[in-house]
């Protein structure tokens, strides 16, 4: 299957991704929030810039979208690969599932729990409860 955009197009759309303050990185930190807890942000000096640190409670948050970072969950809708250049995605989204879960690995080892909230958990009835049941 060929691309249905021109190069320059699809680079462009490409360099709008956010890697911070995303809209399911923002349902999750204003929920948070809201809920009482107080974080930090993309604390550069831990393993993964996560998206939210609670360093009292030694709790950290990732929140993944789901094509980037390739939610393992079968169900979601998000998470398929492009049907185009192959060849370059494949390994690109395996990277980041490696770099991820090394990121994880490092924490963990540091005396970190770590939590992962995917893109498409967001929108979820039970987002708050699992806010809850993690950070306290």
């Amino acid at each position: 299957m060929v691309d249905k955009l021109t190069p320059e197009r699809r680079s462009a759309n490409m360099a709008r991704i956010a890697s911070k303050n995303t809209k399911p990185e923002m349902i999750v930190r204003r929920m948070a929030h809201a809920m009482g807890y107080r974080y930090r942000l993309h604390r550069r000096d831990l393993p993964g810039k996560p998206d939210l640190v609670f360093p009292s409670r030694r709790a950290i948050i990732f929140v993944h979208g789901c094509f980037w970072h390739r939610h393992p969950d079968p169900s979601c809708k998000d998470a398929t690969l492009p049907k185009s250049r192959r060849d370059y995605w494949v390994p690109k989204i395996a990277r980041n599932e490696e770099r991820d879960q090394q990121h994880i690995e490092s924490l963990t080892a540091e005396g970190w729990r770590v939590l992962v909230i995917w893109e498409c958990e967001t929108t979820a009835d039970n987002l708050a409860d699992r806010l809850r049941d993690f950070l306290d």
